[in-house]
Formats: structure tokens, sequence, C-alpha cells
């Protein structure tokens, strides 16, 4: 529940069909830190990278796509704007509680 809206916090996936590969190679770069720590940290800090570059990418094309409509004078739904502030609340929300 939000608390400063009183309605219920969306949890939806940040990512795509692309965070399960993203999983398994998580997986794999924990299984490697016994055998090489240090290349292990680093195949982390750079799967890290990977992530936060496909985050920004998906915001982006969605707030071209809102722009997009806009820029054509067509009238944006405020049902779409709504799910879309929701859904950088969510993801703004779920990166402070890290």
């Amino acid at each position: 529940m939000d608390r400063n809206t009183g309605t219920e916090e969306r949890d939806e996936p940040l990512l795509g069909s692309e965070r399960e590969e993203f999983r398994s190679r998580w997986q794999g770069i924990q299984g490697n830190f016994v055998d090489d720590p240090r290349q292990a940290v680093g195949a982390a800090d750079s799967l890290v990278a990977e992530v936060m570059q496909a985050l920004a990418t998906t915001f982006s094309e969605h707030k071209q796509g809102l722009e997009s409509q806009w820029q054509r004078g067509e009238e944006v739904a405020t049902e779409d704007l709504r799910v879309a502030l929701q859904s950088y609340r969510s993801f703004f929300n779920r990166l402070l509680k890290t």
C-alpha cells in the first residue's frame, strides 16, 4: 500500500524478457566466485551496469512514446499518464528501499 495516496503500489517487473537472462548470468557470476573472485566481482559490476542501462532504456522508450503523441498534437489519455506516473513512483520507491 502506498502510504501517500492510499492506493496499492504496483510491483510489476521493471524489465521485460531480458530479466531471466540477467538472473541466469547473476547465478553464473555467483557460482564462479570461489574459483575467481576478482573476475566474479568485475563481471558483477558489468552486469549491474548493464541492468541499469536496460532500465534507463525502458523508461526512455516509454517517455519517447508519450512525447511522440504530444508532438503529433495527439491528446494523451489521463489514464496513460496516471499509469506512467505510477510506474515511475514504483521504480523510484524500489530504488530508495535498497
